[in-house]
């Protein structure tokens, strides 16, 4: 692969996609058609068919497992589509969520073990993780009040209802990974004001990046 692989990871309310959505707009005059911006679950059509099934709120009997598996299997359907010609063809790939989502929300929020769910993405993904993955860290007391305060309530899926105790896994599973991976996983206060957040997730794209820049 020869593009630049980049993911942006954070708990629920943690204001990641709103930063992408920001860099995107500033970013994209510039490096035109050579950025790919894209989501998970999702990014293509068969991919996000399946996002549709796991967050339909009104999939309530839905097990465990099976969450963790149809995450599994868009990821594999979205690396097949998307990420993986858009490398081969030397873009900068800017990913909403990936692999470390599945270990922190079903491996760690679900309780149905993250070294579990690591080894069924390393199969999806036949072990191609981000050059860098940039954590927008926040408490989950504070991420659940902004996802009340500012989304709009057609918007909320089934793992935005869960408790805050789910959320709390899910932070601290997360604050595990950037303890092992430092070198891979960036993290930034996300409690900070939204220009802050930006301009220091800028400073990691281009240093990642640069010869992009």
């Amino acid at each position: 692969m020869s593009g630049t692989f980049i993911s942006f990871e954070g708990p629920d309310g943690a204001g990641k996609t709103s930063a992408l959505n920001t860099i995107t707009a500033q970013i994209q005059p510039l490096l035109g058609d050579r950025l790919t911006i894209t989501r998970e679950p999702g990014g293509n059509p068969i991919s996000e068919s399946i996002r549709a099934i796991i967050l339909d709120r009104a999939n309530t009997a839905m097990d465990y497992r099976t969450e963790a598996l149809l995450y599994a299997a868009a990821r594999r359907q979205h690396l097949a589509q998307t990420i993986l010609p858009a490398l081969a063809a030397d873009k900068l790939v800017l990913c909403d969520r990936y692999v470390d989502s599945s270990v922190a929300y079903q491996g760690a929020g679900r309780q149905i073990g993250e070294a579990a769910v690591a080894r069924m993405n390393e199969f999806a993904t036949d072990g191609l993780l981000p050059d860098l993955t940039i954590y927008f860290d926040v408490p989950a007391a504070v991420g659940l009040k902004r996802i009340q305060a500012h989304r709009d309530p057609n918007k909320v899926d089934r793992l935005d209802v869960e408790q805050e105790t789910f959320h709390d896994r899910v932070r601290a599973a997360y604050l595990r990974l950037q303890a092992a991976h430092p070198e891979r996983i960036k993290l930034i206060d996300a409690t900070q004001e939204p220009d802050q957040v930006v301009a220091q997730a800028l400073v990691l794209i281009k240093q990642t990046a640069q010869r992009y820049f």
